[in-house]
């Protein structure tokens, strides 16, 4: 544990859901835990006990469950999933998805899902923001899959030079729709200060920009998340003690624990200022109390949600701060400053990831004026301080 995550607390200590099998972390919430194939390599998903209205027979509910957040479409995915059902669901059907964002670790099996529980007389259906249902249409049904040509465009217009890694990023118009395959035909849209109720209680939506262009966490200040028993219960400050905390928050990747929130810019929207609201949309957060039990979609379950936002604005603080100075020392694209942002190796994936947040960090302080950009004979955009 690095010395930041010392900062919160983690009320179940280092228990995970074992594969195919979840964790009760509050009354009626489930925490379900699934591999990923990348360097990130899970993902938290969470089952709401949930009731809605019997459309055969009005006034009365079909009890059943509520899914916030899928994991990619692949064959392990599915077989994670289809052990969840008839292991863990109670002998209940799924009755809706809801689905914080875009990115495929979060929407990738919307679909099969919702097909999957759909009956003659009941509708599984997507929940999520009109802008990202939109956005995933088009990455999965579109020609170029958030890739292609256009973004390795983009990314040489911002000093990436390297043709194989040039040639790589044309080839990969397939990546999204190969974790995305299909989206629902229809939905249900989430909107800001929107409250679902699920199960009797009210869920508000708190939209968020900067890492999806409309990424909805959600927020209960009336269910109270369990503690371990005290033999396996962290020796941290609160656990085991009368009081109790104050509501949950899934978090999706608004805030994220161990990790700061990948905050990119990419050829869709070319000149966005996606960390400026990326820290706007963190502070939203902040009137929510200081012990809500934050569930967040990568990391463990913990406390300090206003400990861990000031975490993110020190780090970014930081980074920008390292971008500046290597600005006012010559003029620098995306690329020149990956190495000052991302120490370690990058693989090619990594890399797209970090061009992107790299030119959100140049972004930020052009859009304030504090840096000028001009785009160069080689027709490399490259940054310089005022």
């Amino acid at each position: 544990m690095n010395l930041l995550e010392q900062q919160l607390e983690y009320p179940f200590s280092d228990t995970l859901p074992a594969a195919g099998i979840t964790l009760e972390v509050a009354p009626g919430i489930k925490w379900i835990r699934m591999a990923l194939p990348f360097a990130l390599d899970h993902i938290n998903l969470w089952l709401l006990r949930d009731e809605m209205d019997d459309p055969r027979q009005p006034g009365n509910k079909i009890q059943g469950w509520s899914v916030v957040d899928c994991c990619i479409s692949g064959e392990e995915s599915k077989a994670q999933w289809e052990a969840v059902f008839s292991t863990q669901l109670e002998g209940l059907p799924i009755l809706r998805v809801i689905v914080t964002h875009m990115h495929p670790d979060h929407i990738g099996l919307a679909f099969w899902i919702c097909r999957r529980w759909t009956t003659a007389t009941q509708v599984c259906r997507l929940w999520i923001s009109a802008t990202d249902y939109h956005s995933a249409r088009l990455g999965s049904q579109g020609a170029t899959g958030f890739g292609g040509e256009g973004a390795a465009r983009f990314f040489a217009s911002h000093g990436m030079t390297d043709l194989q890694s040039l040639e790589s990023i044309r080839g990969r118009s397939g990546y999204y729709p190969s974790l995305v395959p299909d989206v629902p035909g229809s939905y249900c849209r989430l909107m800001d200060q929107m409250v679902l109720r699920i199960n009797g209680k009210d869920w508000r939506c708190i939209s968020g920009y900067g890492h999806a262009p409309e990424h909805m966490a959600l927020h209960c200040e009336d269910i109270f998340p369990h503690t371990l028993p005290a033999t396996t219960a962290p020796k941290v400050v609160g656990i085991g003690e009368a009081r109790r905390p104050a509501g949950i928050l899934i978090s999706g990747d608004m805030v994220l624990p161990r990790i700061s929130t990948n905050v990119s810019v990419y050829d869709m929207e070319p000149e966005s200022n996606a960390l400026t609201l990326f820290l706007a949309s963190i502070d939203k957060f902040l009137p929510l109390a200081a012990d809500t039990l934050v569930l967040p979609s990568h990391g463990k379950p913990f406390r300090g949600l206003h400990k861990r936002i000031e975490q993110l604005h020190d780090h970014h603080r930081d980074r920008l701060a390292e971008v500046m100075q290597a600005c006012a020392a010559s003029p620098c694209s995306a690329a020149d400053i990956l190495p000052l942002m991302f120490r370690r190796k990058l693989d090619l994936h990594q890399t797209t990831f970090a061009m992107g947040e790299a030119l959100a960090h140049l972004h930020a302080p052009w859009f304030e004026g504090k840096l000028t950009r001009c785009l160069g004979a080689d027709g490399i955009y490259r940054f310089s301080a005022v």
